[in-house]
């Protein structure tokens, strides 16, 4: 570029050009003069001042946000933390204060076990209702807590002024206690006394009871038929003895009834039991009543009682099944009696 081109002005404009003048009549070309080339050097100075110092900013604001940021996370760190902290103190809270809870309410259920002994009270029942309502309010605050992941503490301070309305009524209740056992105790006494008569008079009874009762069993055992002479025998095909019960064909119950003038006359009915050494009864067709029960009978036989002794009566049973050695017991029954129980061995 020309160094004397004019150069245009902001309005777009060029200025009139200015042609180098002459000095003392002489003309030629004239070098570049040495303030033109100061102002150079110190508008390139100024731009590089200029640029480092955006340098400089840029490289500020960076530092700025970078501290900016990491004091943000401390203090967003520590909220973390404080909170940590805190759901900690409230979670503990929590656990003393249903420890608390646990510990009333196994109280109250002692004393409520007292109270079940004492005459039944109306304020008794109101505070009975108003603790159970106390105690489903703190029930379901433990469980709301206990579902949630994070605690409040206005959470904590209603639950734990539900467990003071809790004392408090526990408190109530132990008060109503001590009142009704204080007008209970004057009842007591009374009825001590009212017991003693009635114990006194029940005693009479119960003597008199006893006496009619032991009257009345000896006047029905006098009317049981007596048995004695009661003997078991294996018989084979022919009537005859058998001494090993497998070869048995019948089995034969032979006794005595001695005379009783006491016992009703008449036809009787004896009933037989026979029980193997296993337990098992033999026979068993038929029943009798025997104690308000039906009891199954191995044989019976009819006889007519006259009053006086009847000897060798004698029942037999057909063997139907096999028969084992050892020990058999034989029964006898009549007039709802067991009239005797004996065991033989049969070999």
């Amino acid at each position: 570029m020309d160094p004397f081109e004019p150069t245009p002005t902001r309005d777009g404009h060029t200025p009139q050009s200015r042609k180098p003048s002459t000095i003392h009549g002489h003309s030629g070309n004239m070098d570049s003069s040495p303030g033109n080339s100061g102002n150079d050097g110190v508008k390139s100075r100024k731009k590089m001042w200029l640029v480092g110092g955006i340098v400089i900013g840029v490289i500020i604001l960076a530092i700025a946000a970078i501290l900016i940021k990491m004091v943000v996370d401390n203090v967003n760190e520590a909220d973390r933390k404080q909170q940590e902290i805190e759901q900690l103190r409230l979670a503990n809270e929590q656990l003393s204060l249903q420890n608390e809870y646990t510990a009333l309410d196994n109280e109250f259920q002692g004393y409520e076990n007292q109270m079940r002994a004492i005459t039944d009270d109306s304020v008794k029942r109101q505070l009975t209702e108003k603790y159970n309502a106390a105690k489903l309010r703190v029930e379901q605050l433990l469980s709301e807590l206990n579902n949630e992941k994070a605690k409040s503490a206005a959470q904590i301070k209603q639950l734990k002024d539900e467990i003071d309305t809790l004392r408090g009524i526990l408190r109530h209740y132990v008060e109503e206690i001590d009142r009704l056992n204080k007008e209970n105790a004057a009842l007591r006494d009374e009825n001590n006394q009212v017991k003693e008569e009635n114990a006194r008079l029940s005693s009479q009874v119960r003597e008199t009871a006893e006496q009619n009762e032991h009257l009345s069993e000896r006047m029905s055992l006098a009317e049981k038929l007596n048995v004695t002479g009661v003997s078991l025998t294996a018989l084979n095909s022919k009537g005859k003895v058998e001494k090993k019960v497998k070869k048995a064909r019948q089995l034969r119950v032979v006794f005595t009834i001695p005379q009783n003038n006491s016992t009703p006359v008449g036809e009787k009915t004896i009933y037989l039991r026979i029980t193997s050494p296993a337990g098992n009864l033999l026979g068993g067709d038929g029943t009798f009543p025997f104690e308000g029960t039906e009891v199954p009978f191995t044989a019976r036989k009819v006889i007519e009682y006259a009053g006086e002794e009847l000897s060798g009566v004698t029942i037999y049973w057909d063997v139907n099944t096999a028969l084992d050695a050892g020990e058999y017991t034989v029964e006898l029954f009549a007039d709802n009696y067991r009239l005797a129980s004996r065991s033989f061995t049969l070999k």
